[in-house]
C-alpha cells in the first residue's frame, strides 16, 4: 500500500465541513468500462442461481453452493444441477421458504449519527432502514457497516452478488474518512500513521493521511482500504485521541455530493455499471 500523503481540499461541501476526494481522477468517469460479458436470459427462463441471488438470499457462487448440498428445491424437488434454468413461475424454495426474484435496487444514503446498520435492532434503534422505508417494495441490506455514531456514505441494495464483491477483503475497497479529534493530532502521529500502526490484531496501514484542515489540526482526513472493525476510531485511540466525529466521505467512489445528511436518493445507471465493473 502506499504511505505517500495527500492533500485534501479544504473546501467542503456541507456545515459539518466534510472533505472532498483527494482529485479530479476519483471523479465518476463520463465513459465507463463495460461490465464482464454475461449470458443473456430469455424472458422465459433464468439459471437458478441467478434466481436465487436475485432473491437477495445471496451471491451466485454461493447459491451454487446451495445447489450442490441439496438445499434448494425447485417445484418441490430437491436439485443439484448447477446450471439448471427455471421459469419464474417455478416454485423455488431454500430452507422450505419461497423465493421471489426481486429487481435488483440500489440506494445510496448519507448516514445520520445515531442509526445502526442492521436491518433491525432488538434495542428498538432506528436503523439506517427506517430512512428508504418509502424507497422501494423490494427488501434492501446495507453494505458492510458504519458504527452507530459514524455517519457518511452507505450504500444499500439487494444485489448480493455486488454486496459480497464490495466487503470481500480482495476487492480492496477504498473508502475515505474525515475524522475530528478531541485535540490536535501531532505531525509525529500523522507520520506515524503513515508509516503503520501496529495494533493488536497486527500493523494497520493506510493509504494517505494528512490534514483535512490547514488551521485545525484537529481535522484529518484518511485513505484507507482495510475493512477491519472500527479501525478508524482504533488507530486514533491507540495514539491517545478521542474522535468526536467520523463522517465516511468515499465508499467505491461514492460520495456524498450533494446528498444532505439523513436522506438517499438511487444510484445511476452509470454509477451502477461503475460498481460491477470494478472501477473502484
Amino acid at each position: 500500500m502506499r504511505n505517500q500523503k495527500r492533500t485534501f481540499n479544504k473546501q467542503n461541501q456541507d456545515k459539518n465541513r466534510t472533505v472532498k476526494p483527494f482529485s479530479k481522477r476519483n471523479q465518476l468517469p463520463k465513459r465507463v468500462q463495460k461490465p464482464k460479458y454475461e449470458e443473456p436470459e430469455t424472458s422465459d427462463l433464468i439459471r437458478l442461481n441467478r434466481y436465487i441471488s436475485n432473491s437477495g438470499v445471496c451471491s451466485r457462487r454461493d447459491a451454487d453452493e446451495l445447489i450442490s448440498k441439496g438445499l434448494i428445491t425447485v417445484n418441490g424437488k430437491v436439485v443439484k444441477e448447477l446450471g439448471l434454468k427455471v421459469s419464474k413461475d417455478d416454485v423455488v424454495k431454500y430452507d422450505g421458504k419461497k423465493l421471489n426474484p426481486e429487481h435488483r435496487v440500489y440506494i445510496l444514503i448519507n448516514k445520520p449519527k445515531d442509526m445502526v446498520t442492521t436491518s433491525s435492532d432488538p434495542e428498538g434503534r432506528r436503523t439506517v432502514l427506517d430512512l428508504v422505508q418509502e424507497a422501494c417494495d423490494e427488501r434492501v441490506y446495507p453494505v458492510g457497516r458504519l458504527d452507530k455514531n459514524t455517519t457518511g456514505v452507505l450504500l444499500l441494495t439487494n444485489d448480493g452478488d455486488l454486496s459480497k464483491k464490495l466487503t470481500h477483503p480482495s476487492s480492496e475497497i477504498k473508502k475515505i474518512y474525515h475524522i475530528f479529534t478531541d485535540k490536535p493530532v501531532s505531525k509525529a502521529h500523522i507520520d506515524a500513521i503513515a508509516k503503520g500502526i501496529e495494533l493488536e490484531d497486527g500493523i494497520i496501514k493506510v493509504d494517505a493521511v494528512s490534514y483535512a484542515h490547514q488551521e485545525d489540526k484537529k481535522q484529518v482526513g484518511i485513505e484507507i482500504h482495510s475493512g477491519r472493525n472500527r479501525i478508524v476510531r482504533r488507530i486514533f485511540e491507540h495514539l491517545g485521541y478521542n474522535v468526536e466525529k467520523l463522517d465516511r466521505v468515499w465508499f467505491a467512489g461514492l460520495t456524498k455530493k450533494n446528498l444532505p445528511r439523513g436522506k438517499w436518493r438511487f444510484l445511476t445507471p452509470d454509477e451502477v455499471k461503475f460498481l460491477k465493473a470494478g472501477m473502484f
